[in-house]
Order: structure tokens, then C-alpha cells, then sequence
């Protein structure tokens, strides 16, 4: 029963975390298309609140209970090739969770770090790691 909450709640966290993951980078697109500082500071409340609120907590959360999960039977995930290739690509995903963070902060500074067009393009990214982490998960193809 223990493995089945674990697995709900872990669920639940990717979920909220994956939700932050899309809307920042969002955010960032229409914070860069902004062209009074009133909206500028308003987008800096928004992005800080996201980040530090919703997304840190989610990936915590996200993070300790994977690592529940895999306690209850390191054996067997460690002996399997479908989860050496999630853990990499959740690895990669905390990079580009953090990219996300030095961005945000740029962005406080008042330095737009790019145009709006690189942040369309960088908000596609967690839809790639998510398509591969549940394929990886549900169709384990090694």
C-alpha cells in the first residue's frame, strides 16, 4: 500500500512541477514582449511567485518521492536500463529547471536575457522530456 500512495503522490508532484515547467517559460515570452514597467514588474511578481511558490516545492516533492519509490526496491530499478535513461533525463530536466531560475533573475535585474521568439522555442524544451520520461516509464523499451 506504502508503493501506491508513493506512486500517487510522486504522480501528483510531476504533475504540479510539469505545470510550472510550461508556464514560466510563458511568462517569460510575454514578459520580453512587454513594453511598460508597470507590466514588467508585474511579470517579475508573477515569475518569482511561480518559481519559488509552486515549482521548487513541486520538484522537492517530485524528487524525494522518486527516491521513496526506488527505497522500497533499489534492486530492481537499478537493474533497469529504461530507468539509468529517466534519471538522466530528470537530471537534465533540474538543468533546465535552473535555466529557468538564472533567467527569471536576469529578468529582475531589469536585463531581458533574450527576445520573446528564443523563449517560444526554450518553452518547448519539458515537452520533450516530457514525451521521453513517460515513454521511458510506460512502454520501458529497455
Amino acid at each position: 500500500m506504502l508503493y501506491l500512495w508513493l506512486k500517487a503522490l510522486h504522480i501528483i508532484a510531476v504533475v504540479c512541477w510539469f505545470a510550472g515547467l510550461f508556464y514560466l517559460p510563458r511568462l517569460f515570452v510575454y514578459h520580453a514582449m512587454s513594453e511598460d514597467q508597470a507590466s514588467r514588474e508585474r511579470f517579475c511578481v508573477m515569475e518569482r511567485k511561480l518559481y519559488r511558490g509552486i515549482m521548487n516545492p513541486s520538484l522537492i516533492a517530485t524528487l524525494l518521492l522518486g527516491a521513496g519509490l526506488i527505497a522500497l526496491n533499489p534492486g530492481y530499478y537499478f537493474s533497469q536500463g529504461w530507468m539509468h535513461a529517466k534519471l538522466a533525463a530528470v537530471l537534465l530536466l533540474i538543468g533546465y529547471h535552473h535555466a529557468c531560475g538564472a533567467q527569471l533573475k536576469r529578468f529582475a535585474k531589469g536585463e531581458p536575457p533574450h527576445g520573446h521568439v528564443f523563449f517560444r522555442w526554450f518553452n518547448e524544451v519539458p515537452v520533450l522530456f516530457l514525451l521521453a520520461i513517460v515513454i521511458l516509464v510506460v512502454v520501458r523499451p529497455f
